[in-house]
């Protein structure tokens, strides 16, 4: 009987043996992206900026659409092909990504199942397909995942299904032409493991939380690690920017970034840190900032009592828009040399406050190291941080593929009228025509040619209007509308939500407008309202230098209409106004003191970085 035993467990370990590492290596293909399970090819999508296989064509010159915003995907209403309405679950296959081995499962499952009437020519195509996947090109698209990680901005390991747009997005964009440096990529996943090790939910996490509420300063709250909370603050577009730099100032200080974001974020992004989150807890004893010391008052008992002793263990900093310099030399050395010294810090910022970090001794060369192209700083925080959660992405490229994805050209226009009630709707019309047209973004409209005689296969442009009043989308519309062009272009005109007024707290219109934002960020051509965070969002994201619309109050004019910007970096609007030893520091010394700063061509009191070489 032992012997008999021995035998079996002899049986049992040869075959554990075998079968575990192979039950291991199909797991490990599965997760990891590597593998390519859910990756690599796409139908309807785009590469390189070249269209593929949309799903849809307007049969007019002139279409517009609209979100409904019901909660699922499938409540977006999509006009369609010649009028007919339109199917919604059309190819839902395309709205996924397959890698080589998905794509010929789904085109062998077509080839032998297809019934309809033109199978002949389905089955045609399918095969077709099937002789180009089997080609050295399609086998290298299956292995190279720099696309996917935008040249290794992004962290290997996510589950992909959770959070689709992060190794999606690349098909919808040109290839960046500025790829983020490798110091860059090292500090962020320095970063990563910090935020793993001291994030939310983790022991070391409980730990610290707990005594830096129970301690009465900094040194008896000295913790292994150090937390940034983000407070936002104004509308959508302020909190993204703001958040931006907030970031960045976490990782130069090796500090855990959390946020405090409220219902109204909830379902907007996907969670960017890997086997972390970056939500503050709603039971945090740190969710308000009532009875916290503030940044203010710390500088001023400093400059009192010129000591570093009794520092409080949460501090609160107020860097929102004001002309009274609410920064209070964030900017220097000495300001940082005591804010290293407390565990935990609440900031509250509506404001991209990148260029303070440029500008201080304790940064700049670390800051430099990370962004030698100082110009696209945000468009490498952007793209690291803000994947739009399934959710979004799902509204997002249905309304791209059924109506944007065939263009030749993609025209962003994003308008904010800051004076409704004193601005005539004529009056912003003038101005996008007067911008527009002159430097060719639109075409005129020709009174000579009738539809009927004009050319076949005309180049097209969709034009998507980001704005809260219906009406500028629809003026362009009836300006386009059964009318031929003096070039023979084809317009069409879609607006994807019409609010009506900014809304606050509001869950569901900051759903449009993260929509309409990461949208306009897919254009080819971008023209935008000054001052307008919501346009500095797209733009950066985009990696696009926008035609900046003159910003008019009420029923003027202005020479010129817009102008084209030299960065796509968001504008400071409100940098510091002194000097480190308390000295008034005009804007207009930025530029000697700092060359990389130039005075923002929408509000002449703030700076944005350019290239060195500028």
């Amino acid at each position: 009987m032992d012997q008999i035993m021995g035998q079996n467990c002899m049986s049992l370990g040869m075959f554990l043996g075998i079968a575990f590492p192979v039950v291991v290596t199909v797991t490990l293909m599965y997760q990891n992206s590597s593998f390519g399970l859910f990756g690599g090819f796409s139908v309807g999508k785009i590469r390189g900026g070249k269209t593929q296989n949309a799903t849809s064509e307007s049969g007019s010159n002139v279409t517009t659409h609209g979100f409904e915003m019901g909660g699922t995907a499938q409540n977006i209403t999509h006009d369609s092909l010649g009028g007919k309405e339109g199917n919604n679950n059309t190819d839902q296959k395309s709205r996924y990504f397959f890698d080589e081995l998905g794509r010929v499962k789904e085109l062998q499952g077509r080839s032998q199942n297809d019934t309809t009437t033109e199978g002949r020519t389905e089955n045609t195509a399918v095969d077709g397909d099937l002789k180009k996947i089997s080609t050295n090109e399609s086998a290298q698209h299956a292995v190279n995942h720099d696309d996917k990680l935008l040249d290794g901005l992004l962290a290997f390991g996510f589950d992909e299904a959770s959070c689709k747009s992060r190794m999606q997005s690349h098909l919808y964009r040109k290839a960046s032409p500025n790829k983020p440096s490798p110091y860059l990529i090292s500090k962020l996943r320095d970063y990563e493991e910090i935020h793993r090790r001291c994030g939310p939910n983790s022991r070391t996490y409980n730990k610290s939380m707990k005594k830096i509420e129970h301690s009465k300063n900094n040194t008896s709250a000295a913790t292994t690690c150090k937390y940034l909370i983000f407070t936002p603050a104004n509308g959508l577009g302020n909190q993204i920017i703001s958040l931006a730099a907030t970031f960045l100032y976490a990782v130069l200080t090796d500090r855990v970034l959390l946020v405090k974001f409220g219902n109204d974020k909830h379902g907007l992004f996907c969670e960017p840190f890997l086997n972390s989150t970056w939500i503050l807890p709603e039971k945090s004893p740190f969710w308000n900032e009532k009875h916290i010391e503030t940044y203010q008052f710390l500088l001023e008992k400093d400059r009192a009592s010129n000591s570093t002793e009794n520092l409080p263990s949460v501090l609160f900093m107020n860097l929102q828009h004001s002309r009274n310099d609410p920064e209070k030399l964030f900017h220097c050395g000495h300001s940082q040399d005591l804010l290293q010294k407390i565990p935990l810090l609440i900031l509250q910022s509506d404001q991209y406050f990148v260029p303070s970090m440029f500008m201080n001794p304790f940064f700049s060369m670390e800051v430099t190291k990370m962004f030698p192209e100082k110009d696209v700083t945000f468009h490498h925080l952007g793209r690291y941080l803000f994947h739009p959660s399934n959710e979004a992405w799902e509204f997002i490229i249905s309304y791209y593929d059924t109506h944007l994805a065939k263009a030749d050209e993609r025209i962003g226009l994003q308008i904010r009228v800051f004076s409704p009630e004193s601005t005539p709707t004529q009056a912003i019309m003038n101005l996008v025509l007067s911008c527009t047209l002159k430097h060719k973004i639109l075409p005129e409209v020709s009174l000579q040619i009738s539809v009927s005689s004009a050319r076949k296969n005309q180049t097209k442009k969709a034009v998507l209007v980001a704005s809260l009043s219906p009406e500028y989308g629809d003026n362009l519309r009836t300006m386009y509308l059964n009318k031929t062009t003096v070039s023979g272009e084809v317009i069409q005109v879609y607006q994807p939500s019409q609010e009506g007024h900014q809304k606050f707290n509001d869950n569901k219109h900051n759903m449009k407008a993260w929509m309409d934002m990461y949208l306009l960020s897919l254009s080819d051509v971008l023209v935008t309202t000054s001052l307008s965070t919501f346009g500095y969002v797209a733009q950066g994201l985009g990696n696009l230098k926008p035609w900046l619309l003159y910003r008019i109050l009420s029923n003027e004019s202005h020479f010129p209409a817009c102008e084209r910007d030299f960065s796509s970096e968001p504008c400071y609007h409100v940098p510091p106004s002194h000097y480190c030893s308390g000295m008034a520091m005009p804007v207009k010394e930025f530029h000697s003191t700092f060359p990389y700063f130039r005075e923002c061509k929408d509000f002449y009191f703030g700076v944005k970085m350019v290239k060195d070489s500028m």
